[in-house]
């Protein structure tokens, strides 16, 4: 009897295991300046129909030329593991290949391996439609770091339009999305259990709202029109900086100065909450890579190190401060975590990150992890958002999810 109970709970701590969400994996200190986007979209979310092309770009700063190899895994819907198909139906030829492309930095204080791959290729294609992760090896198949991203087919239309919210109480604070998916030749079976949706904001997977259903059907349409449910903070346009000559005073940055490498002090930014909202023009968390006088910024844009440092008093809570932002995919790690400093009185950190244009904003983070985005930079309904829709399809008795349709919509045209 004994050693059946204890075989029921090792089943069931084992299927947990196996059917939980997978999180993606941050890259050791030494790997920086991920870059993962599609070649029609500069979007560093990768989201690109099936059949074009993916680029992973990402730089070492051990100078020692590592070998690294990468391997690609299916999903379902809800970024749990797919057990049912073969990698061969999901994948064109093999991957656990060695990434063949790679460069060295030139005349830069930080030496550097810059490398770059490309899928497909002629190794590997995928297949169908639907959720992927990459995942990256070193030679001793040690896992570095992971990304995910999503394939999809254009079979349905998804039209997206932003609105204020229709909750009173946050009219001010967020923003809605309503969506409409709709196909002249496809015929939605049984909708509120095959069609499932995801919406992102700002590319960012940490906030994203899943599994809306359809709230009613007009035709062939199926449309989404939620008071509450589907409703995101608005939050403020990012802070930015750009530091494109490292020998010189750019946009936000204070002065620098020169140590190992350059070091570049920004502006000591304030608390923007409960102040009135103001434009600020913005990429919505994403960074681009520039540098004055450089033919190739892949391997001649030098690393620098920010000084980052917020005018915010003391807290004595288990609550934390972050630099957050999509120059790490929105990773919140001791890395990103400020200090308060007494003699200045400011939470202060650093980071080393190649040259170029940033945004960022600061975060608060409490101990179990959850993100409070609008808590130092405030909530605002006028603010600029992007807004994509993904609708995931799963007919009666299919093994996978397959995305057949994307949108995109932007809170510039926001309404009431």
């Amino acid at each position: 009897m004994n050693f059946r109970l204890t075989l029921f709970f090792f089943l069931l701590f084992v299927s947990t295991i196996t059917f939980s969400q997978v999180e993606e994996v941050n890259p050791p200190d030494y790997i920086k300046t991920i870059t993962f986007k599609s070649n029609t979209n500069e979007s560093q979310l990768p989201i690109l129909k099936l059949n074009e092309r993916l680029q992973l770009e990402f730089d070492v700063l051990n100078g020692d030329e590592d070998d690294f190899y990468y391997k690609i895994e299916y999903y379902n819907f809800d970024w749990t593991p797919n057990k049912t198909l073969l990698k061969s139906e999901y994948l064109q030829g093999i991957d656990n290949v060695r990434i063949v492309n790679y460069e060295n930095s030139f005349n830069t204080y930080q030496i550097y391996s810059h490398y770059n791959l490309q899928i497909p290729n002629s190794q590997t294609r995928l297949k169908i439609s639907g959720n992927y992760m990459l995942k990256i090896y070193n030679d001793y198949d040690e896992l570095m770091f992971t990304r995910k991203f999503m394939i999809y087919e254009d079979l349905v239309n998804v039209g997206v339009a932003i609105k204020r919210s229709r909750d009173v109480r946050f009219v001010q604070q967020k923003q809605s999305v309503d969506f409409k998916i709709s196909s002249a030749s496809m015929l939605f079976n049984n909708p509120k259990r095959t069609i499932k949706t995801v919406v992102i904001q700002n590319n960012n997977l940490n906030t994203v709202i899943s599994n809306l259903k359809p709230l009613y059907t007009i035709g062939r349409s199926l449309i989404y029109k939620y008071d509450t449910e589907s409703s995101f903070w608005g939050g403020n346009e990012y802070l930015y900086f750009e530091n494109k000559d490292v020998r010189g005073a750019n946009v936000g940055i204070q002065f620098i100065d020169l140590q190992d490498i350059y070091h570049h002090y920004l502006f000591t930014d304030i608390i923007r909450a409960n102040r009135p909202y103001t434009y600020n023009p913005d990429i919505n968390g994403n960074f681009l890579i520039t540098a004055l006088n450089a033919r190739d910024v892949t391997i001649e844009a030098d690393y620098t190190v920010l000084h980052f440092s917020l005018q915010h008093p003391e807290m004595l809570d288990d609550k934390s401060i972050h630099v957050y932002g999509n120059f790490n995919n929105y990773a919140i790690t001791e890395n990103t975590k400020m200090t308060f400093n007494p003699r200045t009185g400011y939470y202060e950190t650093t980071l080393t990150l190649k040259q170029g244009f940033y945004n960022y904003k600061y975060v608060i983070v409490d101990a179990k992890g959850n993100i409070d985005e609008g808590a130092i930079s405030g909530n605002y309904w006028q603010t600029e958002n992007n807004y994509k829709v993904l609708v995931y399809y799963r007919d009666l008795g299919a093994r996978f999810d397959k995305i057949i349709g994307y949108g995109e919509g932007n809170s510039t045209n926001i309404s009431n």
